[in-house]
């Protein structure tokens, strides 16, 4: 392996509060039911039309639509920085360019908000390229992300590997052929990422460079 997709949410931060106040924040401008944080951690991760649409059963598209244009109206106020970095996450990334690796992120969450966020937690060094989405809902879907990155950074799928806590992640990596590390410190759960096609599981950040350098050292040997 040589090169490493990360995915943001719930992977390199946790970013539980900001997500769950503005979603909140988009159903009370509609005057919907509002769930409890701890209802809402489904939302991070898969896309927010996505999320909202199960949040609106029922209702037009466009009414989903309006919930992401409130969701972001607040998120880009506020909500982008109530997040914070998984402690050891700084170190992994160190240990892996230290060992190698070029590393890239690979969000659903839009650039313009991945960079922004990155900026602010002095992550964005740590990174040979950021990528999201686009505003417009292009590139949402991980696996057609994954797949723009591969061609727009010339990467070899068989030396490549996506690090995420959601299933959305490791179909993503499968739809694209590339290994998938699912991570159980976030929000996704490890029957989630396992069922969803998973290579290893880690529990902690720092079992991420651990692990490669195990499988190195294998690889090394045979």
């Amino acid at each position: 392996m040589r090169n490493i997709l990360f995915d943001l949410d719930g992977t390199l931060t946790d970013s539980s509060l900001g997500i769950t106040r503005c979603v909140q924040y988009a159903l009370q401008q509609l005057d919907r039911p509002i769930p409890a944080a701890d209802d809402l951690l489904f939302c991070i991760g898969p896309p927010l039309f996505e999320s909202f649409s199960t949040l609106l059963p029922g209702e037009p598209p466009g009414q989903a639509q309006e919930a992401v244009r409130l969701y972001r109206e607040r998120y880009d106020r506020e909500g982008k920085f109530e997040n914070r970095v998984y402690a050891d996450i700084p170190e992994a990334l160190t240990e892996l360019r230290e060992q190698g690796y070029s590393l890239f992120v690979a969000t659903a969450k839009p650039e313009i908000f991945a960079r922004q966020i990155l900026d602010h937690f002095d992550l964005s060094s740590s990174f040979d390229g950021i990528y999201g989405s686009r505003l417009d809902g292009g590139l949402g879907d991980k696996g057609e992300l994954i797949g723009h990155i591969l061609q727009e950074e010339r990467l070899d799928r068989e030396t490549t590997l996506m690090v995420g806590d959601r299933k959305h992640d490791m179909l993503g990596a499968r739809a694209c052929a590339v290994a998938g590390i699912g991570v159980t410190y976030g929000y996704g759960s490890q029957d989630e990422l396992t069922e969803a096609g998973a290579d290893y599981l880690v529990h902690a950040p720092l079992a991420i460079p651990a692990l490669l350098a195990r499988l190195r050292a294998a690889a090394s040997a045979d």
